[in-house]
């Protein structure tokens, strides 16, 4: 099973494109599936492997209390995984055809409010050093943006048009695409840059030893100033990206428009933005309204 499990992986690195975070999580759901099979059913050929076995492990899934949001992470992962096995022909059936998914709730994009934006990027003093000046504009470019973490910290200098205030991000499955800033946002970067003088200067976020900016660090680092202004329980760049588009559609802007400047693959992705707006919409007629 080991065979068909790398030789899957390196198809999605290879030709599908998928990020290593993906990669990394469908690697560890297929482990925790052939451990399962050997620990239970003492499987070690995949062809042993029916929809039985299968319900099996999702039912201790879900005995292990882990979410049905999980859970259908983790059977979405033996889905495409068998559809590669089927175009391989290293298997002749498909026993993922019998699995029903668990039913999940609706999840609402978590956001920050505007107001508390406005005083993160107003009024908190990041400090007038390069590491200051770096952290304010990492801030600003998610927020102004919806840019996605992995693009933010591969986004390379010379990909920054001054002069039509745009720059070109590499995004999913290498699909590029345009994204425009403000005049503000200009002379934030150019101050920015005009203080890392000594760095190679081949990624616009670089450390000192003029690598690029690892994940970790940026996350930790949104996580750090958004506590100043926040006490929601997510505090990543993520949900910088939800405040932008939230922000976006309760201003007016086009839904289409919005999934453009996200990288959304089809518009349902970007629809779920809408919620919040409804959401907002019921609290305001619940406490305006004399019967709310």
């Amino acid at each position: 099973m080991d065979a068909s499990r790398d030789s899957f992986l390196q198809y999605l690195q290879f030709e599908k494109r998928l990020s290593s975070h993906t990669i990394l999580a469908y690697s560890s759901d297929l482990d925790q599936f052939y451990s399962f099979l050997l620990t239970t059913y003492s499987i070690k050929n995949i062809s042993e492997i029916n929809h039985t076995a299968v319900r099996s492990w999702i039912v201790e899934l879900m005995d292990k209390k882990i979410s049905p949001r999980s859970v259908n992470r983790k059977i979405t992962t033996l889905k495409t995984f068998y559809k590669f096995l089927l175009r391989q022909t290293i298997v002749k059936e498909n026993p993922m055809l019998k699995i029903i998914s668990p039913k999940t709730s609706k999840r609402l994009p978590v956001f920050i409010e505007k107001d508390n934006m406005n005083v993160l990027i107003d009024n908190v003093d990041f400090g007038e050093d390069v590491d200051g000046v770096r952290n304010k504009l990492i801030i600003e470019l998610f927020y102004a943006t919806g840019i996605r973490l992995s693009e933010l910290i591969n986004l390379k200098q010379a990909n920054v048009d001054f002069y039509a205030c745009q720059f070109k991000v590499m995004g999913k499955r290498n699909k590029e695409r345009i994204l425009p800033f403000n005049n503000e946002l200009k002379n934030s970067i150019r101050n920015y840059i005009s203080q890392k003088v000594d760095l190679p200067n081949e990624f616009l976020f670089e450390m000192k030893n003029g690598k690029k900016m690892y994940e970790k660090l940026v996350y930790r680092l949104v996580n750090n100033y958004l506590s100043l202004v926040t006490t929601i329980d997510k505090k990543s760049p993520h949900v910088l990206r939800h405040t932008f588009a939230t922000h976006m559609l309760n201003n007016g802007a086009d839904l289409n428009a919005i999934k453009e400047l996200l990288g959304h693959a089809n518009l349902s992705a970007t629809q779920v933005y809408t919620h919040n707006t409804v959401e907002k919409l019921k609290n305001i007629h619940k406490q305006a309204h004399p019967k709310g």
